[in-house]
């Protein structure tokens, strides 16, 4: 796809979790999402940061973390986090269609983090989580190739054969890992709690590098 194809496909899926988040209560926003650390609403609060049009907040929170991007992120999504749910709502759907690429992941970058995210939120929930399946490929191909800089440590996929069977596309040589392909990407991107959606043999050698036990 074209990077105006995967900005388009990022709007939808940020429009998708504002419908989410403007339908959950209270007690469902502070449910603990598959993000550590973050409930729901927190997670909802990251995604819109991460399309607001200014960046002072960021930097700002950057210097204050002594350059650390992780912990900047952190106290950003916190401190929208304690804006009105109806502001987090309105941030999502107003910059939708972002057109922000951070340096290293391009484009590709924010679309796998809206997926994977919006899986954090509905995991917990109970909620069915099944993204368009062009938008999945993407997310798959990001992180198997290219540079996914904060998403898959280097040395997670080493020696697996992902073969989504949802999805005609394959990657990788050795043992085989079968399942959705959402729930393969997320499990890339280290959601330990789709492992038992994920079947073949490569799973006890995911599991063991994610430092999860055998489940079974």
């Amino acid at each position: 796809m074209s990077s105006s194809d995967v900005f388009a496909a990022s709007a939808i899926e940020r429009r998708a979790v504002a419908d989410l988040v403007e339908g959950l209560d209270q007690s469902q926003l502070g449910t603990a999402s598959l993000c550590a650390g973050w409930d729901v609403r927190t997670v909802a609060a990251h995604l819109a940061s991460a399309v607001i049009p200014s960046k002072g907040t960021f930097l700002v929170a950057a210097l204050r973390a002594g350059g650390n991007l992780h912990r900047a992120n952190e106290a950003v999504a916190r401190d929208v986090a304690r804006q009105p749910v109806v502001d987090i709502v309105r941030a999502l759907r107003c910059h939708a269609d972002s057109r922000f690429a951070p340096p290293v992941v391009g484009p590709r970058g924010p679309l796998t983090d809206v997926l994977v995210h919006a899986g954090d939120m509905r995991a917990p929930l109970g909620l069915h989580h099944q993204p368009a399946a062009a938008h999945v490929q993407i997310g798959l191909d990001f992180v198997t190739g290219g540079r996914p800089v904060g998403f898959v440590p280097r040395g997670r996929l080493r020696g697996l054969r992902l073969a989504p069977d949802d999805l005609d596309w394959r990657w990788g040589e050795g043992a085989v890992l079968t399942g959705r392909g959402i729930d393969l990407l997320m499990a890339a991107c280290g959601r330990a709690a789709v492992l038992a959606q994920l079947d073949g043999p490569g799973l006890v050698l995911l599991r063991r590098r994610m430092g999860v036990g055998s489940g079974r």
